[in-house]
C-alpha cells in the first residue's frame, strides 16, 4: 500500500507486448550493471559471482570489491533511480528514465570514475542475437517506469516463493538470483552427480562458460518475462540432463506443459497470477517439477530433501525429539 492508500497488486499483469522496447533497454542495462560485476569479483562455481539479487525496492549487484575498497550498484524500481554506493561513503546517483543504452553506459562509466573505480568491461551483450555494443546502441532506449515496476513486483512476489521452495532441500542449491544473460529469476537444485558437457550453443556465450554452468546435474526453475520468441511470460522448470520420461512426467497445476520447443516444462505467468492463490499454484508447479526430474534422473531423495522441523538428513541440527534443553536452542 502506497502513502495514499492504493493497494499495490502483488501480482500484476505484464502483456509482452506492451513493454517489450522497454524490457530490451532493461535488459542491456542490467547486462552492463552484470558486468561490472563479473570484471571486479572472483569465479564462483556455475556463474554465482555474476548475478544480481533482489532488494525490497529492486535489484542490488551486492558489494563489489575494488582496490581495498568495495561498492555497491543498486537499482531503486520504485522510485526509479540508480545509486553506486562505496565503502568509505561516497555515493554517485542516475535516475532511470527514458535514454538510450549509449547513453546509459556513459553516464554509469562517468559515475563510478568519479568514485575513483576506473572498472573495465566486456562491452557486448551476451546470449542476444545480433548484439550491438553498449557504447553504440542508439536504438533501445525506451523505459516505462509503470512496466518495470511491474516486472520487479512479479520478481520479488516470485521470489519469495522461490525462497520458500528452495528450504526444503539439503543438497547442494544455488540462491534465488537474477542471470542478466537472458534476464530470468531462477533457483537450481543439484543431485550431486557429474553432468555430461553441455552442447552449447546459446547466442554470444562461449560454450566453456555453459559447459561450467551445467557441470552437474540439476534441477532448475524460474521465472522469464518473455521475449519475441515466446510473447507471454512464464515459470519453467528443466532438467539438465533431461532424463528419460522426464517430459512425460504428470506435473501441477493443470495449466502446466512440457514445451517441446524449448524442452522445459512451462507454466503460463497469468494461469498463477490469477489462480486463488498464486503462492499454492506455483509452489505446485516447483514442487512436481522438481519431483518429476529426481525421480526420472533416480535422484537420492532421502539424503537431499527434509521439512523444517524434521532432523535435516545431512549435517543435521534439529534436536531429538523429547530433548527440551536442545529445542530450546534450535
Amino acid at each position: 500500500m502506497t502513502d495514499d492508500g492504493t493497494i499495490i497488486e502483488a501480482w500484476p499483469a505484464l502483456p509482452f507486448a506492451e513493454w517489450k522496447a522497454t524490457a530490451a533497454t532493461l535488459h542491456m542495462w542490467l547486462q552492463i550493471v552484470g558486468k561490472i560485476r563479473v570484471a571486479c569479483v572472483p569465479w564462483v562455481n556455475h556463474q554465482w559471482h555474476a548475478t544480481l539479487h533482489l532488494t525490497s525496492r529492486g535489484l542490488t549487484s551486492r558489494p563489489i570489491p575494488w582496490q581495498g575498497r568495495a561498492f555497491q550498484i543498486d537499482l531503486d524500481l520504485i522510485e526509479h533511480e540508480l545509486t553506486v554506493v562505496a565503502s568509505d561513503g561516497s555515493k554517485e546517483r542516475l535516475d532511470l528514465r527514458p535514454r538510450t543504452v549509449a547513453e546509459f553506459h556513459h553516464k554509469l562509466m562517468e559515475k563510478l570514475r568519479r568514485l575513483g573505480i576506473a572498472v573495465e568491461i566486456h562491452g557486448v551483450p551476451n546470449e542476444v542475437a545480433d548484439p550491438i555494443p553498449f557504447a553504440e546502441n542508439e536504438r533501445d532506449g525506451d523505459y516505462q517506469p509503470e512496466y518495470v515496476n511491474r516486472f520487479w513486483r512479479i520478481l520479488s512476489s516470485a521470489g519469495l516463493v522461490f525462497d520458500e521452495f528452495r528450504g526444503g532441500f539439503v543438497g547442494k542449491s544455488s540462491p534465488v538470483h537474477f542471470f542478466w544473460g537472458a534476464m530470468d529469476l531462477a533457483v537450481t537444485r543439484f543431485s550431486g552427480a557429474r553432468a555430461p558437457a553441455h552442447p552449447g550453443g546459446i547466442p554470444n556465450l562461449p560454450d566453456w562458460i555453459t559447459r561450467e554452468a551445467y557441470s552437474h546435474e540439476l534441477s532448475s526453475a524460474g521465472f522469464w518475462a518473455g521475449g519475441e520468441s515466446h510473447p507471454q511470460p512464464l515459470f519453467y522448470s528443466y532438467a539438465y540432463p533431461s532424463p528419460p520420461g522426464f517430459e512425460h512426467a504428470e506435473v501441477r497445476p493443470s495449466a502446466a506443459r512440457w514445451d517441446a520447443n524449448l524442452g522445459e516444462f512451462i507454466l503460463p505467468y497469468d494461469e498463477v497470477r490469477t489462480a486463488r492463490s498464486p503462492r499454492e499454484a506455483l509452489l505446485a508447479f516447483l514442487d512436481s517439477t522438481y519431483v518429476a526430474a529426481a525421480e526420472s534422473g533416480r535422484w537420492d531423495r532421502e539424503q537431499l530433501e527434509w521439512r523444517p522441523g524434521e532432523r535435516p538428513p545431512v549435517g543435521g541440527f534439529a534436536p531429538e525429539k523429547g530433548d527440551a534443553a536442545a529445542e530450546e536452542r534450535a
